[in-house]
């Protein structure tokens, strides 16, 4: 597990060309944090990749700082011609994002196994 941005946690995997970033938020108040998106491409060009699996079954709630990070990691992902895939939204994430009319902009998968053989 490493520290990725103030409040936040992830741990961070190769598999091919993708790079599995499981978020997680220990902290309260890590919605203050503006840079979550920035730091996730940090570990993109570490790694060399510009493929993103983003797993999010330990985000309670998609609020609308975090959707807007997600907005900015895909359009620079998108701008480079790599992509991103979500997994583990819950129900309750899953409708945030229809609402937001993001559903069909993140392909979400249920594991990340599916989201690597899709």
């Amino acid at each position: 597990m490493v520290a990725i941005a103030h409040g936040w946690e992830a741990d961070v995997d190769r598999r091919n060309d993708w790079l599995l970033v499981k978020l997680k938020r220990p902290s309260g108040d890590a919605d203050a944090e503006p840079l979550l998106a920035e730091q996730v491409w940090g570990l993109l060009e570490q790694h060399r990749t510009n493929q993103l699996i983003l797993e999010l079954e330990e985000i309670d709630a998609l609020r609308s700082h975090l959707i807007g990070q997600l907005v900015l990691l895909q359009k620079r992902l998108c701008a480079g011609g790599g992509r991103i895939r979500l997994c583990g939204l819950s129900r309750i994430n899953q409708d945030a994002m229809r609402l937001c009319r993001l559903d069909e902009q993140f392909p979400h998968f249920r594991t990340r196994e599916e989201a690597l053989n899709s």
